[in-house]
């Protein structure tokens, strides 16, 4: 055991070394002191550590975002410990790392620790509030460990591949959300949008199909090429062709592809050019702008017919400000924007509407093919190959009818043949039907020609 006298005596003598040696070296020399050992441990260490916290400011940090998304797909696999959670906006479970956990992380032979950091304080003292107003408890934070000789990397290649992961996780992550506007604004609460089209069971043309998926595609990789050309980080689609086509179906497909937001755009209750800059602005990132049978929904006439006012009850809503709302200097405050206008008639469309930069891609979806049909069998009636097949392509050469109406044939009830044999009688009616409209037109040409003659 300890001796009490001697324990008591060896305390003493050091409070009384402290304070002769704070009477007798000045605190400034001893504060130099101090400063410089801490000073030389820095030099001799070779690790360096970035604290990133939650908040800068008011505004949470988008940097302790993304880590916070980015560990969590590896929370899981290198962790002990790990927090589990779901909102409303979230498709899936979140997994992140709990308080003091550490994992690991290896980039381009660059290896890194990442620990979380959380400070347990009074909550009356802390001026950040969540979501709903509830004051937090803690204080986090995390620290990112690493050599010091790999600063440059971890600065200017790590963290920057951090944050791109973190946008496409939760790009991935959120479930989408269809707007609707009212006036001035978008409703406060959007819909979910829980539209299944996919580009897996949408039926159009096979090879117009990957043309399209290779334009999403290369839109969303080309964030640098707007920037290095100058353009604003949008792209205008216009989907024009007879209805029952399959507009609406692409459009989701697109949606679903992209994880993109949908804004559907009524141009009968926008007000005046001004409240449709606002919509506009009002817009988030990655999301689609829908402005659906742009030739119908208001009377946007041509300008060169010197009427392009456009009376909307009380207000005024112009082609220009159509025009400037999606092409113009505002239309650059977004980023990853696609505008999708819809049309039945392409022709009825002001030149202006059509040109590039503003319908960077025409699409015209026109009646079914062969190719279109497979996959709507494949839908419909799960099946790839059937005996009737061939003599099915030849009349969908010789007639003109619309997937939407194939679709309404194959959802009758019955076995695929069934199905199929109801299909050829249905296109043979209508191509019987094709032949006496014809021959009609013929008889009425001969008829007018022989008036002609007499």
């Amino acid at each position: 055991m300890v001796d009490t006298k001697q324990l008591v005596s060896a305390m003493t003598s050091i409070v009384l070394m402290r304070t002769i040696t704070n009477e007798i070296i000045p605190h400034e020399l001893i504060a130099f002191l101090h400063s410089g050992i801490a000073h030389l441990f820095r030099q001799f260490s070779v690790q360096f550590t970035v604290v990133i916290e939650e908040f800068q400011g008011m505004a949470r940090n988008q940097v302790f975002e993304a880590a916070e998304a980015y560990l969590g797909t590896k929370a899981t696999i290198l962790a002990e410990r790990v927090k589990v959670s779901k909102s409303e906006d979230h498709k899936n479970l979140a997994f992140n790392i709990d308080r003091d956990e550490e994992i690991s992380d290896k980039f381009e032979g660059v290896r890194v620790k990442w620990k979380l950091i959380c400070i347990q304080v009074d909550s009356s003292r802390i001026r950040h509030y969540d979501n709903n107003s509830s004051p937090l408890s803690e204080i986090r934070s995390y620290e990112l460990t690493f050599h010091k000789k790999h600063k440059n990397k971890v600065f200017n290649s790590y963290l920057p591949y951090v944050m791109e992961k973190a946008r496409e996780v939760k790009q991935g992550s959120m479930e989408i959300k269809i707007h609707s506007n009212e006036y001035y604004s978008w409703c406060n609460e959007p819909v979910k949008f829980n539209h299944p089209m996919s580009f897996k069971t949408l039926a159009i043309d096979e090879e117009l199909q990957r043309d399209i998926v290779n334009d999403l595609d290369n839109f969303v990789k080309a964030k640098e090429f707007y920037r290095k050309t100058g353009k604003a980080w949008k792209r205008g689609y216009l989907l024009y062709g007879p209805p029952g086509t399959g507009k609406s179906s692409l459009i989701a497909s697109m949606a679903n592809y992209l994880n993109y937001d949908i804004y559907d755009l009524d141009l009968t209750q926008v007000g005046d050019n001004r409240c449709l800059r606002q919509l506009v602005l009002g817009m988030s990132n990655r999301s689609i702008l829908v402005i659906e049978d742009i030739d119908c929904t208001i009377n946007l006439h041509n300008r060169e017919d010197g009427e392009e006012v456009v009376d909307n009850g009380q207000n005024k809503v112009t082609l220009s400000g159509l025009l400037n709302a999606v092409d113009g200097l505002w239309s650059c405050c977004g980023e990853e924007h696609i505008i999708v206008f819809t049309t039945n008639h392409k022709d009825r469309l002001d030149p202006a509407l059509l040109r590039p930069g503003r319908m960077d891609k025409q699409i015209h979806l026109s009646y079914c093919n062969f190719s279109a049909f497979k996959q709507l069998v494949i839908n419909y009636l799960d099946i790839t190959q059937h005996e009737l097949f061939e003599k099915i392509e030849v009349l969908l050469g010789q007639v003109q009818v619309t997937p939407a109406e194939i679709a309404e044939v194959l959802t009758k009830v019955g076995d695929a043949t069934e199905c199929l044999q109801d299909l050829i009688k249905f296109l043979e009616d209508k191509k019987m039907v094709k032949e006496e409209i014809k021959n009609e037109e013929n008889v009425k040409e001969d008829d007018e020609l022989s008036i002609e003659n007499i």
